[in-house]
């Protein structure tokens, strides 16, 4: 059975397939063929964000593609400088309005605090107001599920205290390479789904030599060996690409780590992003 027709369940008994598609760096004028190309290959599941500004083409893909809608599940974020009710609440009416697909399956806060300030002060009411807009927002049908990305346990405990719907995922920079335990646990222990955007470390894992030589030993690549590790740690890896030869080969993953594999990329320390560290997710806060 291909990961393709895979599914996670999330706590509300929403069905979320294993492998998604990534859209960040994918320009909206693009975004559309690079939706119908996954569509056409079987993903099923598609992200984007208020921020990465390719909603209308993503939405355009989606309703283009030849499925029916309820075949395909649609993921995007709130801004993260979005920290009121009021401009929460519009915000996602206008997602809903540039996607264009009739409802949102998953939507959530993109960071606890503004990308300029990134790990810095407390926004803990900001992101309790946020998500109460969320909550009726999913209350009235609009949304699905909902969720939060890049929360730490101190962001989520926050929202779990004060909350009448516990957030149904959680996204996270998680690669062989960084792994974060604790992160991990909490959230299963709560049946908060992890997602884990850039797998393969926004690229860097490619030049990895210890990664190379595990991949080596499974005859399969660097991104197939690292997008098999996030799935076997029970997360949802979302491998970002327009490339649909790509996309085929993101899909390809059937195999198995072994437990002794596993454990050496639990282990490993890849966290050295180069250039892409001047993006706040990657700099180490």
């Amino acid at each position: 059975m291909s990961i393709l027709n895979e599914t996670y369940a999330l706590s509300n008994g929403v069905e979320i397939p294993k492998l998604g598609l990534g859209t960040w760096f994918i320009d909206d004028d693009k975004a559309s063929d690079a939706v119908r190309a996954a569509i056409e290959i079987g993903y099923r599941n598609i992200d984007t964000a208020q921020a990465y500004g390719n909603e209308r083409g993503v939405g355009e893909g989606v309703r283009t593609s030849g499925l029916a809608r309820e075949d395909l599940f649609v993921s995007t974020k709130l801004a993260a400088e979005i920290k009121d009710y009021d401009a929460a609440t519009a915000a996602i009416d206008e997602s809903l309005a540039k996607l264009d697909v009739g409802y949102i399956d998953l939507m959530l806060i993109h960071a606890p605090q503004p990308w300029d300030d990134f790990r810095g002060d407390d926004y803990a009411e900001g992101n309790r107001q946020a998500w109460r807009a969320l909550e009726d927002a999913h209350r009235a049908g609009k949304i699905r599920a909902i969720g939060v990305s890049n929360f730490l346990q101190s962001d989520l405990e926050n929202i779990l205290a004060h909350s009448t719907v516990a957030p149904h995922v959680n996204q996270v920079l998680l690669h062989a390479g960084n792994t974060p335990e604790e992160l991990l646990a909490f959230c299963g222990e709560r049946n908060i789904l992890v997602q884990a955007y850039s797998p393969i470390a926004h690229g860097t894992l490619l030049d990895s030599p210890q990664i190379k030589t595990i991949a080596e030993k499974y005859e399969v690549s660097v991104p197939q060996l690292c997008i098999r590790y996030t799935l076997q740690l029970g997360t949802q890896p979302l491998p970002k690409t327009a490339n649909p030869n790509h996309m085929r080969s993101n899909a390809a993953v059937d195999f198995e780590i072994s437990e002794a594999d596993m454990t050496a990329l639990r282990t490993l320390d890849e966290r050295d992003y180069g250039e892409h560290a001047a993006f706040p997710v990657y700099s180490g806060k």
